[in-house]
């Protein structure tokens, strides 16, 4: 039996609170029941838990990446016993944090000075031993395992964990060096954005997937005024079906967006700084502020040229292996599932994955990937996705997508249910987390 969160779907045994399923952290406490005369009571001091044999201790992990993958491969090693070194290398000073934050939560935060929650505060890294490395690795010699990083130090780790992730893609057109001109993916990128917003800025989002959609959300609660610009009708069509992307184009519409289907940035113009963005009918639209949210590209420029798959990420194994000794979780990882290459960009599959490595590492039974799930959050309104990003033939909507009360299910050519989407369904979506398997 298993406790599911009803938010982010992380999972515990009921039994013993162990966590199955990130994107929790931590397992759940458990305490003492006794059962008196009818009546239950339970101690006020935790059961404290059995600490596994210390393993490995003369080695050395290596985690590329600083980011949700990487902190909880870290958990997950100490939690099983790895009393080895432990380096996090990546290029941000600040503690790693939640970067699904940035789009949901950062950019609407009415607070100037607003940043990302950390995923653990800084005295857990000395707690756990974990030594931050703030720096960038340029190059991986598969063979040797050696790590070349931009500063020119080497390192040559006994074990590895590809997790850096994905850069935001940008967009070939005259003018986007210009000043006010951003992509959203960091920190800094959305303390950037932040700085130049206000009530008179007339914002212009260039893309309507998840990262565009959220961020025209959190910037018209900042009062902006902001234009979407879409190749399509409807926003998350392909994800979510026809029905779901009418209501939240409906929604942004109702909020003061401004919805601009069919069309494409040609240029975007200004003196020093942006001023407006020219569509490819040849119409402008006065810009303050560009944010291009045209989805995001594998970081995998320090990695030889023969890894790399055609879908742009790396191909693992079901315990997340690369090549001996080396492993890849998040953004980057190409995993097989039902005949299929999928790079999944999801923050709770990037903790699951790393979290297989991390076991794999230790000569653990790595367990199994779960489903892939993902939830947006705009304005008021949360859509909860579960399931492959896999092709769809019929969607069969159950409840009221105008009022965000439904569930939707979504078939393949042969009657085969591929995915499930929903709002305002938090108990069912939770039992679905842990019974949905599509193979």
């Amino acid at each position: 039996m298993q406790l599911v969160c009803p938010w982010h779907k992380a999972s515990f045994s009921a039994e013993t609170g162990r966590l199955i399923e990130p994107p929790a952290l931590d397992p759940l406490a458990r305490y003492p029941v006794e059962i008196h005369d009818g009546r239950v009571l339970v101690g006020k001091v935790a059961i404290k838990r059995d600490a596994p044999e210390p393993k490995q201790a003369d080695q050395t992990v290596a985690l590329i990446g600083a980011g949700a993958a990487a902190i909880a491969a870290a958990v997950t090693l100490r939690e099983e016993g790895y009393a080895g070194r432990i380096l996090l290398i990546g290029p941000e000073k600040e503690l790693p944090y939640d970067r699904t934050a940035l789009s949901k939560m950062t950019l609407g935060n009415p607070d100037p000075g607003a940043t990302p929650p950390a995923l653990r505060p800084e005295a857990w890294y000395r707690e756990q031993r974990i030594e931050r490395v703030i720096d960038r690795v340029v190059k991986l010699d598969v063979e040797t395992r050696k790590l070349t990083l931009e500063s020119g130090s080497e390192l040559n780790p006994d074990h590895v964990l590809l997790a850096t992730g994905a850069g935001a893609r940008s967009i070939d057109i005259p003018g986007v060096e210009l000043s006010g001109v951003h992509t959203l993916r960091s920190a800094e990128d959305a303390r950037a954005i932040i700085a130049t917003v206000s009530e008179n800025t007339s914002v212009v989002v260039i893309g309507a997937g998840f990262i565009g959609m959220e961020a025209a959300a959190a910037l018209r609660k900042r009062g902006a005024g902001v234009t979407v610009l879409s190749k399509s009708e409807l926003p998350f069509q392909a994800q979510l079906g026809r029905d779901v992307g009418v209501e939240m184009r409906s929604l942004h519409e109702s909020k003061g967006v401004a919805f601009v289907p069919f069309c494409s940035a040609k240029a975007i113009k200004g003196a020093e700084r942006v001023e407006s963005v020219t569509l490819d009918d040849g119409s402008e639209i006065k810009a303050d502020l560009v944010l291009i949210g045209i989805g995001a590209q594998p970081v995998v420029d320090y990695l030889p040229g023969h890894l790399v798959s055609e879908n742009g990420g790396v191909e693992v194994d079901d315990a997340m292996r690369v090549a001996p000794q080396i492993y890849a979780a998040g953004d980057i990882a190409s995993v097989l599932h039902d005949g299929e290459r999928y790079r999944i960009e999801h923050w709770r599959t990037a903790q699951s994955q790393a979290c297989i490595a991390a076991r794999a590492m230790l000569g653990l039974t790595p367990g199994t990937l779960s489903t892939p799930w993902f939830w947006t959050q705009q304005y008021d309104r949360k859509i909860e996705h579960l399931g492959w990003p896999r092709k769809f033939a019929q969607v069969n909507i159950d409840g009221d997508p105008k009022r965000f009360d439904f569930t939707a299910r979504y078939l393949a050519e042969d009657g085969k249910i591929v995915g499930i989407a929903a709002a305002g369904r938090p108990k069912e979506m939770c039992e679905a987390a842990v019974t949905f398997d599509d193979a």
